[in-house]
Parts: C-alpha cells; structure tokens; sequence
C-alpha cells in the first residue's frame, strides 16, 4: 500500500502554531477523556504527549490539557466529534473529522471549504476508506522484518514508513493496522519489543488510490491544506499517495 497523505505538523508554516497547538492540545484532551490520565495504559495519550513536547509545547500546558480532558479542571473539555465526507479535486474522496464546542460554526465552515475549495464537493465516500486502528513506529534495528514484528504484536496489516533525519533516518520505520478494539493492545505489544510508538489512534485508510498528474496532485494537496488549517479540523483523511 502506498503512504497516506497526512498532516505533518512542522510542515505548517510558522504563522500556523497556534493552530498546531491547538490541534494537540485538543488530541491530549481527548485522549483523556477517552483512556483516562495515565500515559503508561493509554497508548493515544501516551503518543499525543509525545508529539507536544517535540512541538516545544511547554509542560504547563500539556497538564492543563490533561486536567482539562480528565474533568477536573475549571473549564473541563466538552468537545464534539463531527465527521464529514467528500471529494476534493479531481474525485479523490476525503474524511475530515472535527472536534468542536459549536457544531453549528464548524458544519457551516466545512460546508463552505468543499463550496469554495477548488472544486472540492460534499459526498457520501465512507465505503471507500476502512475504519482501522493505526501505529506509527520506529526501531533502531534496522535489519527487522516488519512482516513478522506485525505478526508477532498481532496487527492485521503492515507497511514500510519513510523516515527523514529530524524522525530518525536510521532508523527503521513502520505502519501497523489492526482493528481498532485492539488498537491499545497492539501498540503496548509493539513498546514492549523495542518499537518508539510515535503515533496510536483510529484512523481512515484509503482502500484504492485515483492516479493523479504532478499537477493534479497539487491541487489536492492544496485544498487538504485549506480543510487541516481549519481551526477545529482534527484530522483530514484522503487517498492521495
């Protein structure tokens, strides 16, 4: 299978990091409130932290996004989840998953982005991505098979990751997909045979992937970045390699 399009937060230009703090602040919240506190038995908050403190997000605000999520601070955390379908350029399907305190802002700003976005449109394309549990990890030894790291953390699926230098280039790297009932198992199975779990969550993937031209493949890539610079767009989803 081919590499997923996903967002890279230190892709995002500077003038973006609130907005990125956001993002991961919200997920620290989430995780929370969906796993509980304890980063050690719950695999999503346990990742989400990890990426905070690489984004420099400072430890006041990691713990208030935990007490946030936890319900135990003054304004505990009362997001949504909302999810939308369709197609950006070119008929190349999309999911973006919201978390929002206004559903009523956030339906009326996804709207207008498929509206407006580069012949994006709204449309019914869930059957076309598989709902599944993702972990993203690295391991030092770069002579592993993958296949058989998959087999023995019990994943259902597994496919080679690229890695540059700031991820760690010599190391190995890997996506794991299982159902997401077992995602927590997996993940854990995968820390305690040595991987560096970077990434532990639900995820949309693709099951076929349109063939684009360079240009085209711009095009979308253009409108993806329009839908993830959205303040209360969690995650965007599309098949695009």
């Amino acid at each position: 299978m081919g590499a997923q399009w996903k967002q890279k937060w230190r892709e995002l230009a500077a003038d973006q990091k609130g907005k990125i703090v956001g993002k991961l602040v919200r997920e620290i919240q989430v995780a929370c409130k969906l796993g509980g506190v304890v980063p050690e038995y719950n695999a999503r908050l346990a990742a989400a932290i990890a990426v905070a403190k690489k984004q420099s997000v400072t430890k006041d605000t990691i713990d208030r996004a935990i007490a946030k999520g936890a319900g135990t601070g003054a304004d505990a955390v009362q997001f949504h989840t909302l999810v939308y379908e369709g197609f950006a350029p070119h008929r190349v399907p999309v999911i973006v998953e919201c978390l929002t305190d206004n559903n009523n802002r956030t339906a009326s700003d996804i709207k207008q982005l498929f509206k407006t976005g580069h012949m994006g449109t709204p449309g019914s394309v869930g059957w076309m991505f598989e709902h599944v549990g993702l972990i993203e990890a690295t391991h030092p030894d770069t002579s592993l098979d993958i296949e058989i790291a998959a087999l023995e953390a019990e994943a259902d699926n597994v496919e080679p990751m690229e890695l540059d230098e700031e991820d760690g280039g010599h190391h190995l790297g890997a996506r794991f997909f299982c159902q997401i009932p077992h995602l927590d198992t997996v993940t854990k199975a995968l820390k305690a045979a040595g991987w560096h779990v970077t990434t532990s969550e639900m995820h949309y993937h693709p099951k076929d992937y349109p063939e684009l031209t360079e240009e085209q493949h711009e095009e979308v890539a253009s409108f993806l970045r329009d839908l993830d610079g959205n303040a209360d767009v969690h995650r965007v989803y599309a098949a695009l390699k």
